[in-house]
């Protein structure tokens, strides 16, 4: 196998194989398929709109919903690790074909990803943006009153807790400053929120 673009690596022989497997589906489902993939991929919906979607298609199409959820999770991979190389279509022709997808499917794909290639990678920043975002936050100041190091005593301390999104779900993260740290972080976040403004 030559070298691929998405990857630097020898692909995974279960990505192969799901690949492989799109090629059972006759033109028309394929294209319904990818009509569903990416709508998902462009318009940052929830996983579980995406799942009830490809639960629907199986229904009506007869299709065994665990082997399909495992297929488009295969290729949903190969989606991601594209945008994250800035693929471009045929680009992604080439590595469908080498993982074994027929010529014309790899061809649907490639116009599919070459005319969302803006709306795939406004969602994948998106996407990056919402991930990590701070949800809340609680705080509260203390004076040291006392301790074994007499240098600490009386010291002044803000102890934070911040809640965060990490894409799937929310993180408790706790922290302790000191005042000049807390200092400099507030300095630190108003530089942020600074450029967030110059650039929304």
């Amino acid at each position: 196998m030559k070298l691929l673009h998405y990857t630097s690596e020898k692909p995974d022989d279960q990505l192969v194989n799901d690949i492989g497997s799109l090629n059972k589906f006759n033109d028309e489902l394929f294209n319904q398929l990818q009509e569903i993939v990416f709508a998902f991929l462009t318009e940052a919906q929830q996983s579980a709109r995406l799942l009830a979607r490809l639960e629907e298609f199986a229904e009506i199409n007869g299709i065994n919903v665990n082997a399909l959820k495992n297929i488009i999770r295969s290729f949903l991979t190969f989606c991601r690790l594209a945008m994250k190389n800035n693929m471009n279509g045929n680009q992604v022709f080439e590595d469908l074909s080498e993982l074994g997808l027929s010529e014309v499917k790899a061809k649907f794909v490639a116009k599919q990803w070459k005319s969302n290639l803006v709306a795939l990678f406004r969602s994948q920043v998106d996407q990056t943006l919402m991930v990590n975002q701070l949800v809340d936050m609680e705080w509260r100041f203390g004076v040291t009153a006392a301790s074994n190091d007499l240098e600490k005593a009386g010291s002044t301390f803000l102890q934070l807790k911040l809640v965060i999104n990490k894409g799937d779900s929310n993180q408790d993260v706790y922290m302790e400053l000191s005042l000049p740290q807390f200092y400099s972080f507030l300095h630190e976040m108003e530089k942020a929120k600074a450029t967030l403004d110059y650039f929304s």
